[in-house]
């Protein structure tokens, strides 16, 4: 027997759908979350970045990412972008800054990355957003557990303070934030 019971198969592959939200074929796309069970989240503080881990493949081209804004919408934004990090938490992409465009309640925000990034290792990458704005929307995802067992990661974390238009190089001090942002890459 084995630490996974009788079962002999590959839990990864099996339970996989769980970590990538389904991978059709018609539509290529990379997903943290499925698309079910979510909710309003509060995100970061303004000016601070939120990041989340995906799993991306090799092989796999990512030209945008998305978000998706709750029930709250931005207010007065002056800086705001998305970025791709790589396993080692190091800057490979970012979105050009959105400045003051609005970013209205309940709406999908797909921001095409600066440099499209064909991804070199299978694994566990980062999904980051910062909206500097009087109000920071709420984005669309669900609340996760803080790391429990040694070695395990956040699913969700911030880092970062008063920034504007440019991502920073790294990910730097990682803070646990609970609540966990659906993001799309494709």
């Amino acid at each position: 027997m084995t630490v996974h019971g009788r079962y002999s198969g590959i839990l990864r592959e099996d339970l996989g759908y769980l970590n990538t939200a389904g991978r059709p074929a018609t539509v290529f796309h990379r997903a943290n979350l499925p698309r079910v069970g979510l909710d309003d989240v509060a995100a970061a503080a303004s000016g601070v970045m939120l990041s989340t881990p995906i799993s991306l493949d090799a092989g796999d081209l990512i030209t945008s990412l998305t978000f998706i804004s709750g029930a709250t919408a931005a207010g007065t934004p002056t800086n705001y972008w998305f970025a791709l990090y790589g396993p080692d938490g190091a800057l490979l992409a970012q979105t050009a800054d959105q400045t003051s465009t609005a970013w209205a309640a309940d709406t999908v925000k797909t921001l095409a990355l600066a440099t499209a990034q064909r991804i070199t290792r299978t694994g566990t990458h980062y999904a980051a957003i910062s909206v500097t704005a009087t109000t920071v929307p709420t984005l669309v995802g669900t609340v996760g557990a803080r790391p429990v067992l040694s070695g395990e990661g956040n699913l969700s974390q911030t880092s970062g303070s008063s920034l504007t238009a440019t991502a920073p190089a790294t990910i730097a001090s990682p803070a646990f934030k609970r609540q966990v942002p659906l993001v799309i890459a494709s």
